[in-house]
């Protein structure tokens, strides 16, 4: 029977009786690892924050911080983790170490470990050009006992500073994806085909299989909910799933491009998703999360699709009977519910690249800026001509309905009509009668109403005098108006 093997701290672990929903914590924590902490279980505290040698920008190798919590073991085969142990070079600390002690970032210590591993992600960065970016980097991580300060003084002491040690060899090679494998235990099974062939025959043996890539949804169906998953199939080893490639109008994203590689794409080529991807989640999970598995797990309230909906996605659908392409406004047919057939999966996601007479805007609303559930999120797209009349409107909402919606009343009264803060207010009336959202505890239904009226107003102000506004460093609100 084939075993599981990956490298932990530099050494070969082997294994091959062991459950597939056993999660990297807690085999960690059970084999003499105890550094590496359990918090959440969920991926919020980042106490269980281990480094991952994955793929970076241009399919190059990087470090990246994970939670482990997340993390089943056959994920990681043929791969590289390190754990806070693993750091240390005899006496002598990691920098990232070295650099909380000397800013007195730690006290009590149980977040320190997950502090100090997204501390050495920090390290080996390259693309560390703006504040914002360190902020990120430390905002999975909670410490309610130092405060952020000296730990914010250390990750900017180490911002891109790429030691040169053994790690930073590391980065010079081939980047490691999951290598294939076919893994049972008692009645559990794991597949991770490198070949679609060997997808589809998988797909078809067990139809019962759930998919997974990044299980930062799916793994919470064990840690939090306490029900196994006894097949699984894994999308990581496809190499034809992964990735971002420009082409002749636009965009073409990979369903299993993490949210961490596509913010780096997105930035130059797609900047108002990258301005939605800035406040998605923390560094941990964009560095696992994937883009096909944000827009299956066909969220209400999930962040991309609304941005997407809004620049006119289209969905390459794959399966062994050949392609097919659905706008993603046809996606979601109910909650929870896609226009996915048997055997079928997403492959990738194509989006245009909006022309200049396009105003731009992407809105999430929550209770935390960072790391927390939109109640209502936004994509917002209206093509202007050069008489200030309004060509075509796309107004995409999240956290209004059972499933991302465009509203579709408001966009007719807009076209057509002058782009004129009379015509918005009269037409953002009717996002009444596009959407009946409920009440639960992340808003009221008067709440997320008001919300998506005041939103489409706010766009108008926002966008008057240019197409898309960037973020501030920090920014202390939803709309940009100065």
């Amino acid at each position: 029977m084939p075993s599981l093997q990956f490298t932990l701290n530099g050494r070969l672990v082997v294994l091959d009786a062991i459950s597939t929903n056993t999660t990297l914590l807690q085999y960690l924590r059970s084999s003499g690892h105890p550094g590496t902490k359990e918090g959440c279980a969920e991926g919020d505290c980042g106490a269980c924050s281990v480094a991952l040698l994955d793929s970076g920008p241009g399919d190059r190798p990087a470090w990246r911080a994970v939670n482990s919590c997340l993390i089943f073991l056959p994920m990681l085969n043929g791969r590289e983790v390190w754990s806070v142990e693993g750091l240390a070079s005899g006496d002598q600390l990691h920098p990232a170490q070295q650099a909380l002690v000397q800013r007195l970032g730690s006290q009590c210590g149980y977040c320190t470990p997950g502090v100090v591993m997204s501390l050495f992600e920090t390290c080996y960065r390259q693309d560390l050009d703006v504040d914002w970016k360190v902020d990120d980097q430390l905002c999975g991580n909670l410490c309610r006992c130092t405060g952020y300060r000296p730990i914010r003084e250390a990750a900017l002491s180490l911002a891109e500073a790429v030691p040169k040690d053994h790690f930073s060899e590391r980065l010079q090679g081939p980047a490691a994806p999951c290598s294939p494998l076919h893994y049972d235990y008692q009645g559990q099974s794991y597949y991770c085909p490198n070949q679609l062939a060997d997808l589809w025959q998988a797909m078809k043996a067990h139809p019962e299989a759930r998919l997974i890539a990044g299980g930062t949804d799916l793994a919470l169906t064990v840690t939090k909910h306490f029900q196994p998953l006894p097949q699984l199939i894994s999308l990581e080893g496809l190499n034809c799933l992964r990735g971002t490639s420009k082409t002749d109008h636009g965009l073409r994203i990979g369903a299993t491009t993490t949210l961490s590689q596509l913010e780096a794409s997105a930035a130059t080529e797609l900047p108002l998703l990258a301005r939605m991807l800035r406040f998605f989640a923390s560094r941990q999970i964009k560095n696992r999360a994937t883009v096909g598995g944000n827009l299956c797990n066909a969220s209400p309230i999930g962040d991309l699709a609304p941005v997407l909906m809004a620049l006119n996605a289209e969905l390459v659908l794959l399966s062994d009977r050949g392609e097919r392409r659905v706008p993603l406004d046809r996606f979601f047919l109910d909650y929870r519910h896609t226009a996915l057939q048997p055997g079928e999966i997403l492959a990738a996601v194509e989006v245009p690249r909006p022309g200049t007479d396009w105003r731009l805007g992407a809105y999430k609303v929550s209770k935390r800026r960072e790391l927390d559930i939109s109640a209502v999120c936004a994509g917002m797209a209206v093509q202007i001509d050069p008489k200030g009349t309004v060509v075509e409107a796309r107004l995409c909402y999240g956290g209004m309905a059972a499933t991302t919606r465009r509203a579709t009343k408001t966009e007719e009264a807009l076209r057509g009509r002058p782009w004129t803060l009379t015509e918005v207010e009269q037409a953002a009336s009717l996002t009444a009668e596009d959407f009946a959202p409920i009440n639960d505890q992340r808003g009221s239904q008067w709440f997320r109403a008001t919300l998506a009226r005041n939103l489409l107003i706010g766009f108008f102000h926002e966008t008057r005098e240019q197409s898309l506004r960037k973020l501030p460093e920090r920014p202390s609100s939803t709309l940009v108006l100065s």
